[in-house]
């Protein structure tokens, strides 16, 4: 039979598969396959790996042979003729018949590709891998029963746990955390991977940054692998994804993901994203892809309530069996206040200088640690120590300030922090407008010469600058 009746062929196949499968599952399973030959009733297909030949079989292989036989006739058989890549610029064509039952296909291919890459090139860990074996990347020390329970975080951490408990069950798909530095987004993220990972063995989790995706992605581009890094995605149950702003600008990746994205929640697994930021406000992403990030449930962590500080540091002494004054706990609960990973950071210094010199955990001691960590506190992240500050001078949302919204009062707060942030820290203006929603380093700029003029002209302007400017300095002295 000719190329064109081969063509034909499929093309009508096509058409009847079209109306029993929805877009998506159309455009990722079936628009790749190139129809090869026809000959005695026998349709070859090629496929580009050995991971999509596998998934048409334990998923598809019922359609297919309904529709062929539909057309050919009830002799009609179906073959896969499969490019392998080999790591380099050449491919090897491999021909299998299409099963009756499916597995048992899949079950002698996997045989076949048996010391290649498992079903897939696995970005992660070494040739030979299996599905069930891929590392989790996660650490096992983020765990629900560790991460201590707030105002600031309670519905996120109900919400994680309520994932945790049905992955892909849930309308919380995809979860998305969001939230300031060091606040815990990260630790409940993994509680979720390592809850999944303990309670449903047969679920595949993957715990992976937004900057090891992207790397992993241009890695594929560079080794002609994009299929087995879309495959090897698809493969994942539970799929988090650590600091996607780190996606913006980034179009190729974002378009890879949307396709991932999409096939794992089409379907049923489950999806958890962290962000600095809510979608929302996340400049330089597809819109495709924020609406996306729209459809579960997005949720904030917030910074940590003195009753939760002391909380953290109460579990902190428990699981490290030390035994610290209450008044030092306070003490260092109460001035310690910007994040959950410094407190932390504090207490560690703490118990370390006392074990070191030999000294009891006093006041005077917690009082030299608190110190040094307010200092490396504000040069490390004065980012937002600033922008905290500037806000709860003028009584706005932290929320606000980095959003797009232009009203005065809010614009106004908005350059005094890039204006102060300019003038204490030792960051680049395009980190400085990445940190206030990813402006550019213009708008940081306008705003420092805004500020000046203002403050040149106006009294009670001046003033209040002078007010915000004590409290930045008395916290950096």
């Amino acid at each position: 039979m000719t190329t064109h009746s081969v063509d034909a062929v499929w093309k009508n196949c096509l058409t009847t598969i079209r109306q029993h499968v929805n877009q998506q599952s159309f455009k990722t399973w079936f628009q790749p396959i190139d129809p090869v030959k026809l000959e005695n009733s026998i349709l070859t297909i090629q496929v580009p790996s050995k991971f999509f030949y596998e998934w048409l079989e334990e998923h598809y292989v019922s359609l297919l042979s309904k529709t062929i036989k539909r057309e050919l006739g009830e002799e009609a058989r179906l073959e896969y003729r499969i490019v392998v890549d080999n790591g380099g610029s050449s491919q090897n064509a491999m021909t299998f018949n299409g099963s009756k039952t499916g597995k048992q296909q899949a079950d002698k291919s996997r045989q076949v590709t048996e010391g290649m890459y498992g079903n897939i090139k696995n970005p992660f860990v070494i040739p030979g891998i299996r599905k069930l074996e891929i590392d989790s990347q996660l650490n096992k020390n983020y765990r629900f029963d560790n991460f201590v329970e707030g105002e600031c975080n309670q519905l996120a951490r109900s919400a994680g746990f309520a994932v945790a408990n049905k992955p892909g069950g849930t309308a919380f798909n995809p979860l998305v955390l969001y939230g300031g530095v060091g606040l815990g987004k990260t630790h409940l993220a993994q509680a979720i991977g390592n809850y999944v990972k303990d309670n449903f063995q047969t679920k595949t989790t993957l715990y992976v940054s937004s900057e090891k995706f992207t790397n992993q992605f241009i890695d594929a581009v560079k080794q002609g692998s994009i299929n087995d890094f879309v495959h090897f995605y698809q493969l994942i149950d539970l799929l988090i994804v650590d600091d996607i702003q780190f996606f913006a600008e980034k179009e190729r990746t974002q378009d890879i993901f949307f396709h991932i994205f999409n096939h794992l929640h089409q379907s049923g697994k489950q999806i958890v994203l962290t962000s600095d930021r809510p979608p929302k406000d996340l400049e330089g992403m597809e819109e495709r892809l924020l609406s996306r990030f729209k459809w579960g449930l997005t949720t904030d962590l917030q910074i940590p309530a003195f009753e939760t500080r002391m909380a953290i540091l109460e579990q902190k002494m428990l699981s490290e069996q030390v035994d610290i004054p209450r008044e030092v706990v306070e003490y260092v609960a109460y001035n310690i206040n910007t994040s959950i990973r410094e407190l932390e950071g504090a207490f560690v210094s703490l118990v370390a200088q006392a074990s070191l010199t030999r000294k009891e955990v006093d006041l005077t001691l917690a009082k030299k640690i608190v110190k040094s960590c307010i200092n490396s506190i504000s040069r490390d992240i004065s980012i937002p120590f600033i922008q905290k500050t500037v806000c709860e001078h003028m009584d706005i949302d932290m929320e606000k300030i980095v959003s797009k919204t232009r009203k005065r009062e809010i614009v106004q707060a908005r350059q005094i922090a890039m204006y102060f942030c300019k003038q204490f820290t030792d960051q680049s203006l395009k980190k400085i407008g990445g940190a206030f929603g990813g402006r550019d380093h213009s708008t940081v700029i306008h705003s420092f010469q805004t500020v000046q003029n203002l403050a040149e002209t106006d009294k009670d302007y001046h003033r209040n600058l002078i007010q915000i400017e004590k409290v930045i300095k008395m916290s950096m002295a």
